[in-house]
């Protein structure tokens, strides 16, 4: 008897025939001679059986053919469900995803509308509408953005006309703390086989202040103690003595910055630098956290440092590379976060 191949039977064929196996081979019936009669490989049979036995009738039941149809999105669906991923993170809408991936999209899609769409039918979604996967940057749930607008609206330009009235200038400064085991960028290797890079087993870092301007001015100092406030008056003083004109340093709520030494140093010296604070937890805010990254990328995670001293050595040598090079640190207000200081 020729064999056929049962594929190409309609689904309801399909499972009468599996059905009419199954109760040969409950009568009594070898597979082989179930296979023989109905016109099937005996392997079909054998599979037939066990999948019966191990899920019932169910296992047996027809199942539907062809690409499963999931739906599609209407136009106005698709805008909701943009401004949901825009204004909204997974967790706000009661989802079980941190971030929005291609997942978390289509749970939001099926919630919403009742479409089921596979994960690589939502990625060209995604594409269409102008979506791609990103590094997240972090916000603090503490930050106000009334503190902000009001930072952006009025506080930050009266502050430019005060310095434009008393011919000050503007600095942004911060600080930052250096890792010997701080690693950017990627690295070739054979797929499969993670590059291995040779370095001390020894934890070691620094600390580091730094003041910008957006003419290209670059102010630091690199130290191994603490950050304390006699740390930070020694820059400031210095600050003072590199700059001819007054200096408005913007920084953050530092409890150091805070301080009632500081202030009352500042007070004696008010003729010569005045502080301004940025709104809290706004660090993105601040021209000076490019720096920071230029720092961490370049100066520390593309080069290993054997102990401390050449740590320090490298960050010297890099933001004194920086100094010379003014276009580049006018570049970080070339930042969409930062652009306002130069606005």
């Amino acid at each position: 008897m020729k064999i056929r191949d049962a594929r190409s039977l309609p689904a309801a064929s399909q499972e009468d025939l599996r059905c009419k196996a199954i109760k040969a081979v409950r009568d009594g019936k070898k597979q082989v001679e179930v296979a023989k009669i109905l016109g099937i490989t005996r392997q079909a049979v054998g599979k037939w059986v066990k999948a019966h036995r191990e899920g019932g009738a169910k296992a047996l039941r027809a199942k539907p053919k062809g690409r499963p149809k999931g739906g599609a999105l209407f136009p106005r669906q698709a805008v909701q469900i943009t401004k949901a991923i825009v204004d909204h993170c997974p967790e706000q809408l009661k989802l079980p995803f941190y971030l929005w991936t291609r997942e978390a999209v289509g749970q939001l899609i099926e919630r919403r509308f009742g479409i089921r769409l596979s994960i690589w039918t939502v990625g060209r979604y995604l594409a269409r509408w102008g979506f791609t996967p990103q590094k997240p940057v972090r916000r603090a749930f503490e930050k106000s953005p009334e503190q902000v607008r009001h930072w952006l609206e009025q506080k930050y330009p009266a502050i430019r006309r005060q310095a434009k009235r008393e011919g000050a200038e503007i600095y942004w400064g911060d600080e930052m703390g250096l890792r010997s085991d701080h690693a950017a960028g990627r690295s070739y290797g054979r797929r499969g086989q993670t590059p291995v890079i040779p370095g001390t087993g020894q934890r070691f870092g620094c600390n580091m202040i730094s003041a910008i301007t957006n003419r290209g001015r670059l102010n630091f100092m690199v130290f191994k103690k603490r950050f304390r406030v006699d740390v930070f008056l020694d820059f400031l003083k210095r600050l003072v003595r590199q700059t001819k004109r007054k200096a408005f340093l913007i920084v953050d709520g530092h409890p150091v910055h805070r301080s009632k030494k500081a202030k009352v140093w500042l007070k004696k010296e008010s003729h010569r630098i005045r502080l301004f604070f940025l709104p809290s937890y706004s660090p993105e805010l601040n021209p000076d956290e490019m720096l920071n990254q230029d720092i961490k990328s370049n100066a520390v995670g593309r080069q290993r440092a054997r102990n401390q001293d050449e740590l320090v050595s490298n960050v010297r040598g890099y933001l004194h590379s920086r100094q010379r090079q003014p276009h580049i640190v006018k570049k970080y207000f070339k930042e969409s976060h930062v652009q306002y200081t130069v606005m």
